[in-house]
């Protein structure tokens, strides 16, 4: 039911536009500027009303009329007050978006200043230049940064393939100059991830970081002069060349768990009696990676670090099997428990390889449909953030989730998974699910390989000497296998839980774990404080059987959606194509 003042106020709009139309019936010149200089063309365009600007203009208004104080167009007023509707309907009537004000800047200008992303979209993909400098030399990005404290529009321009590193016509300041002249941390990080030049001069020969340093401000100093470092400069000669090198740097985070993993269980392994000395190693371990991650570790250090320490976990795990346990477990126990462990890692590599390098379901469009969907959504109302991407500049299908990690919209997006290097979405989910089973299978083997190993080589008694001591026994028996077991211990721990939580999802709750951490935000499901209704959950069967794809003899079939083009909750549920159980 409608509240009161809203019908109050309906009627009030509905009797002002039925008195406008009275006084310009009656012969009140439509173009004919108050005293200040504004028509009444410009009054409805800023109050956003439609069917006046179209009477208005079905009596003569001239569209892109100049009035105001800043010699405007009615198009300029509404840019400035953010109505997109109006934008559209006047360039509909031929406005023209490229007249600059008395400022000089055109609309895309003032729609930049303004933070109005979505009506920075829409003049662009109606043909503006990305580009384009008013007269003051200043393009949309250099308003952006100098304006807007929020990662749109600049993040929307930057996906436009802006120039980040033009200079404006009077100062010869690039956008990032701008940024540090305004203090917009969130818009100098997202241009130092889009390759700035740290290092660009303007007309006074100063650098982003030379005003950073005039401002005393030290975040912005201090993500300079990384941003500098990470090019190779601020460095001694011999670094620099490796430093730039964005493949080696990526080696060096992948490689590090590697060399850290070792010389821990290698240090504790060797046969010293001094721990002072022992402790001296481990300090020079420290060292070492501090060095490392100074100077080879970047941004993408999150993503390549996980995935390194699950690699070398893995790889020593295997060499310590093959190298310690396969002799012990093929004599002593079974030919069958060393085929089962195999069997188990095959499958194991087979899902971790389709989670990492298998497409997640990235949704992709060419320029010319980003454009046109960008149009489509502005002409029909729709051109909204909640379901268009202003950095992949696509329409959002429902379940679907820009990755900040990855920088990319993934369908029926689930998370970003560290450990895999990839997302989790609708193309490699149920691999993920197996990668998890197998690998929980593995560190299980392990956990038992080290067990086994303690009962042949280990003058342990766990019955008589109880817990504590036969801890300190087998720590003591072989450092290296206790070291290896404690690494086990850690990630069987945490896939179990991971692994729980994704079935419950799955098959409990039908959801993702986005739309789980998120569903307040999405209208689409119905949330208490004890539960989440979601439309996607169809039982605990079908949600299993649609999930991992699961066929038999006719009797079952999934439902087949594509979920990179599905737009609404609206799908056919009982077609040919649809889950079936006889």
């Amino acid at each position: 039911m409608a509240r009161p003042e809203n019908g109050c106020l309906a009627m009030i709009n509905s009797q002002f536009d039925r008195r406008c139309r009275e006084l310009v019936e009656a012969g009140y010149d439509v173009q004919q500027p108050d005293k200040e200089n504004v028509t009444l063309l410009h009054w409805a365009a800023i109050n956003n009303r439609i069917d006046l600007v179209k009477y208005y203009i079905s009596k003569g208004a001239m569209v892109d009329q100049l009035g105001g104080d800043l010699n405007s167009t009615p198009l300029h007023w509404a840019t400035r007050q953010g109505h997109l509707s109006m934008v559209v309907q006047l360039l509909k009537y031929g406005s023209d978006p490229s007249l600059i004000d008395g400022e000089g800047c055109s609309c895309v200008h003032l729609a930049a200043q303004f933070g109005h992303t979505s009506i920075v979209a829409y003049l662009i993909a109606k043909g503006q230049d990305v580009d384009m400098m008013d007269q003051n030399g200043m393009t949309p990005l250099m308003w952006a940064a100098y304006r807007t404290h929020s990662v749109d529009p600049t993040r929307l321009l930057l996906t436009f393939n802006v120039s980040v590193n033009l200079g404006d016509k009077y100062h010869k300041n690039t956008a990032l100059h701008w940024a540090v002249l305004a203090g917009n941390t969130t818009v100098i990080t997202l241009l130092l991830d889009s390759n700035s030049n740290v290092d660009a001069q303007n007309i006074k020969g100063e650098t982003p970081l030379d005003l950073a340093k005039q401002r005393k401000n030290v975040w912005m100093v201090n993500h300079l002069q990384e941003a500098r470092q990470a090019k190779g400069y601020d460095s001694p000669g011999y670094l620099k060349k490796l430093k730039m090198d964005k493949e080696f740097r990526q080696k060096i985070m992948l490689g590090t768990p590697f060399l850290v993993i070792w010389l821990v269980g290698f240090i504790a392994d060797l046969d010293i009696d001094s721990w002072l000395l022992k402790g001296l190693m481990y300090c020079g371990v420290w060292v070492t990676v501090q060095f490392l991650s100074k100077s080879f570790f970047d941004h993408s250090m999150h993503s390549a670090l996980p995935l390194g320490i699950y690699l070398a976990t893995k790889f020593w795990m295997y060499v310590t099997w093959f190298y310690w346990f396969w002799i012990d477990i093929l004599y002593n126990k079974s030919l069958l428990v060393s085929l089962a462990f195999s069997h188990y890692n095959v499958c194991l590599f087979y899902n971790f390889g389709k989670s990492w390098k298998s497409d997640p379901g990235i949704i992709k469009a060419s320029e010319e449909q980003k454009k046109k969907t960008i149009v489509e959504l502005a002409e029909t109302g729709s051109l909204d953030l909640s379901i268009f991407c202003s950095t992949c500049l696509i329409r959002k299908p429902i379940r679907s989730k820009h990755c900040a990690v990855c920088n990319r919209c993934i369908a029926k997006f689930d998370h970003h998974c560290p450990w895999v290097g990839n997302c989790v979405g609708s193309g490699n989910h149920r691999y993920f699910m197996g990668y998890l089973f197998f690998l929980l299978c593995m560190i299980s083997w392990m956990i038992y390989g080290c067990i086994c190993y303690w009962r042949i080589h280990c003058a342990t008694n766990y019955t008589k000497d109880g817990f504590w001591l036969y801890l300190t026994q087998i720590a003591s028996c072989s450092p290296w296998m206790f070291w290896m077991f404690l690494n086990s211990v850690f990630h069987f721990m945490w896939v179990a839980v991971l692994i729980m939580c994704q079935l419950y999802q799955i098959a409990g709750l039908g959801i993702t774990t986005n739309e789980r951490m998120n569903a307040r935000r999405y209208k689409h499901f119905k949330v208490t404080a004890t539960s989440i209704e979601s439309p996607f959950n169809h039982g605990c069967v079908r949600n299993l059987i649609d999930f991992f794809e699961i066929r038999c003899c006719g009797l079952i079939r999934p439902k087949a959606i594509d979920w990179t083009t599905q737009y609404t909750i609206e799908y056919d549920q009982t077609s040919g194509s649809g889950y079936q159980l006889v």
